[in-house]
């Protein structure tokens, strides 16, 4: 690919990204015309707060998160596993239960819900909340968004406080203990996520009902609040979680699955090597079946580090050492030529 070529598609990309922070932004920006006009004649002496003024009243709030991308982005640049491990625990201590925080399929349903112009629709308020009370969840929103389109689901491989959790379960249970999926089924059960979001979607249209969401993402508990029925369910599912390595993440979760449809616009993805079209290694250890027939597949890819911290071991990696012979031959060829 020409470098014109490159710039013309990151610079398309890019567009494509901000307009989906500006529509984040625009969706819980717009106010009903009811409300509007009680602004206007109800209220008409007092002038609405600035943006200034209601960031001010929630600098904690966008502190603390500016705070956690940071983490979040230097573990990933710097391919730390133990940076890695501590954003696992930030992500599930902070987002999870000190802010109940995280992306949901509700959000898909209000984005959508806006890209179709199904406006004052009450059943979907909670979809994306309001923008003045808000600001850290749009922060959050947005960088979610940015960073799956410039590098895939960083979302999904380190700031989802479910998907952290089940990582660190994974990390202390015992490897003997664990179910290994043949892959011709992990690829299969892949696509039962898709199956998912778009039944979600579907019913949502149809209904405008969004109260189901918590039978097809278990996030609630980090609220606390769940029927037996519920609980029964995150149990059954944490107790899978043991056996087969991320399940919800890799088979079951609608905003995955969303998420893996946005990163197909990926525009820094994961280097490879010349070799890797015949080498298997990473295959092998990718932990999330996201390398198939030595291919990434950018929808399932959470960028975890693993195939990249091997890219760049040169006493594993096949690369480094087919380097060093061609070095050796190079110095031998150059040695015989000079005698």
């Amino acid at each position: 690919m020409t470098i014109a070529a490159r710039v013309r598609r990151v610079g398309a990309t890019t567009l494509r990204t901000l307009a989906l922070c500006a529509l984040l932004v625009s969706v819980s920006g717009a106010q009903p015309a009811d409300d509007a006009q009680r602004f206007l004649f109800d209220d008409a002496e007092e002038a609405a707060p600035t943006l200034l003024e209601l960031a001010k009243g929630q600098a904690l709030d966008i502190a603390l998160f500016a705070a956690f991308a940071a983490l979040v982005m230097v573990g990933f640049f710097r391919k730390s596993v133990r940076l890695r491990l501590v954003t696992l625990v930030a992500s599930v201590l902070y987002l999870g239960f000190y802010k109940s925080q995280l992306l949901s399929v509700v959000n898909v349903f209000g984005t959508l819900s806006e890209l179709l112009s199904l406006t004052n629709v009450g059943t979907f308020a909670g979809g994306l909340p309001p923008l003045a009370y808000s600001l850290g969840w749009y922060a959050f929103a947005i960088f979610s968004a940015v960073t799956t389109v410039l590098w895939g689901r960083i979302y999904c491989g380190r700031v989802c406080a479910f998907g952290a959790l089940t990582q660190l379960i994974d990390a202390v249970v015992p490897a003997r203990w664990r179910v290994t999926v043949p892959a011709a089924l992990e690829r299969r059960a892949s696509y039962i996520k898709y199956g998912i979001l778009a039944a979600a979607v579907g019913y949502y249209l149809a209904t405008r009902e969004i109260a189901f969401y918590r039978y097809i993402e278990p996030f609630w508990m980090f609220t606390r609040e769940g029927t037996a029925l519920l609980w029964t369910m995150l149990g059954v599912l944490l107790v899978a979680s043991v056996f087969v390595r991320n399940l919800y993440c890799r088979f079951l979760c609608p905003l995955g699955a969303a998420l893996g449809l946005l990163s197909t616009l990926t525009v820094f993805k994961i280097k490879r090597w010349s070799e890797c079209s015949q080498c298997q290694l990473c295959e092998k250890t990718c932990e999330w079946g996201a390398i198939r027939k030595r291919k990434i597949i950018l929808a399932e890819c959470v960028r975890c580090d693993d195939c990249e911290r091997l890219y760049d071991d040169k006493e594993r990696c096949p690369h480094w050492l087919l380097e060093i012979k061609r070095k050796a031959r190079a110095v031998v060829a150059t040695t015989g030529a000079i005698r």
